[in-house]
């Protein structure tokens, strides 16, 4: 029973830091819009999308390794916690490049809203305020 209580509660925070990561890649997009225009703002919100994305899928793989905690062997719920540790790297990687060299978005932008959206995760899952 406590396990799911955990885990409901890891799982809310998780939704409460990916709103607020919405909410720091639109703000830097305003920004950009302001600044330079439309293209540099499209170009943040992708990079703060990057950073979305990755916080989604270790919420699930979080999950996942909960849910596979009673039943398996710590060992195996740790090798499936760093393999989805190397599929986001990996993923990331694939979504700049995909960005930055196929869809030609603005660098600088694109950096920019993916570290906006990092950091509001790394305070709001560290519990920073």
């Amino acid at each position: 029973m406590r396990v799911d209580s955990a885990e409901r509660q890891i799982a809310d925070k998780a939704r409460r830091v990916i709103a607020f990561q919405v909410v720091a890649a639109v703000l830097v997009a305003a920004g950009f819009y302001a600044a330079k225009g439309a293209w540099e703002a499209q170009s943040a919100l992708y990079g703060g999308f990057i950073s979305m994305f990755a916080a989604v899928l270790l919420r699930r793989g979080v999950q996942r390794a909960a849910a596979q905690a009673a039943e398996r062997d710590p060992k195996q719920v740790m090798a499936t916690l760093y393999l989805g540790a190397v599929q986001r790297f990996v993923l990331v990687l694939a979504l700049f490049g995909l960005g930055l060299a196929v869809f030609k978005l603005a660098p600088l932008a694109t950096v920019a809203g993916f570290g906006a959206a990092q950091l509001v995760y790394l305070m709001g899952m560290s519990g920073v305020r």
